[in-house]
């Protein structure tokens, strides 16, 4: 496969995205531990748990690290993203790359940081008893390749959004529906098949929990001297996973001992009117990305 590496934002589309989601930066209130071990070096591989949806955290990882530490991250995602319609193209702006061996090779080669969650879909649609495990399966990928190309790993964990949802239908009770008939008839993976879920907040939005993050002490795979076999990677994920099990029970105790750790959310007109705001930003980013991809294509680059 040849590497397919899209472009990613401007400064201005950063900047539109970042103040439309500050209201919920205001309301998780982000905490990040342990960034004394983000290594100088470049490239780097950070590799954490996916947490609930996959989707109230992820944003404030990515903000943080482009605000803080002017690293752009860029994820390897599955590739059900790219089977979304309108999604693809936001993914993408903002780090996304398909999850192929040879993309990850080529963004290492450009001195890129990548972010690879290894329980993939799988852990962020995890059932209500899963919450904070790492369901990683028999992957070994993400250690084989950062071996390959010498690459240091930086474990990370994060804690927050898995106590944001209730889980009402698991992936086994919506199979178990006409919808999983559907599913099956059209080949999809089980494992891409989002639970149905509801909010812990009022009117079923989701809990406002303060998110944690910590960075863990980085796997550097040069011991490995390029290895490219089954035990080497082995033996650097169970270190990468280690690492990552240690920092959420560290984040889990931390919260336990946090005054702060849960807020009401701001009900009734507070509350709506932080919602349309956000949904007018959300409308002047789209209109910028269209704006951006239509120049683009006058220039000839579509």
């Amino acid at each position: 496969m040849s590497p397919t590496i899209p472009s990613t934002a401007s400064p201005f589309e950063l900047a539109l995205m970042a103040r439309g989601l500050s209201w919920l930066r205001k309301l998780v209130r982000p905490v990040f531990v342990g960034e004394a071990h983000l290594p100088a070096e470049r490239p780097l591989l950070f590799v954490g748990n996916h947490t609930l949806g996959g989707v109230v955290d992820v944003p404030q990882l990515f903000f943080h690290m482009e605000r803080e530490h002017g690293i752009f991250l860029r994820f390897l995602g599955e590739k059900a993203h790219w089977q979304i319609p309108g999604w693809r193209r936001l993914i993408e702006r903002f780090g996304a790359v398909d999850g192929h061996k040879d993309n990850a090779a080529a963004l290492f080669a450009a001195g890129h940081c990548v972010l690879v969650f290894p329980g993939g879909a799988r852990e962020a649609f995890k059932r209500g008893d899963q919450r904070y495990q790492l369901l990683w399966g028999e992957r070994i990928g993400f250690a084989r390749l950062a071996a390959r190309h010498g690459v240091t790993i930086v474990p990370f964990a994060a804690v927050g959004a898995d106590d944001v949802w209730d889980v009402l239908a698991d992936q086994d009770a919506v199979m178990a529906t006409p919808v999983g008939d559907l599913v099956r008839e059209l080949g999809v993976r089980k494992d891409v098949v989002p639970p149905i879920l509801k909010g812990q907040g009022p009117l079923g939005l989701p809990g406002i929990r303060r998110q944690y993050f910590a960075f863990m002490e980085p796997v550097e795979t040069r011991p490995w001297g390029g290895r490219d076999d089954d035990e080497a990677a082995w033996e650097i994920r169970r270190l990468v996973e280690a690492r990552v099990e240690a920092g959420i029970d560290q984040l889990l105790a931390l919260r336990d001992q946090d005054p702060e750790a849960d807020w009401k959310v701001p009900a009734g007109r507070s509350l709506a009117r932080r919602m349309v705001q956000a949904a007018g930003l959300a409308d002047k980013l789209r209109e910028a990305l269209e704006a951006e991809e239509a120049r683009r294509t006058r220039a000839g680059e579509g």
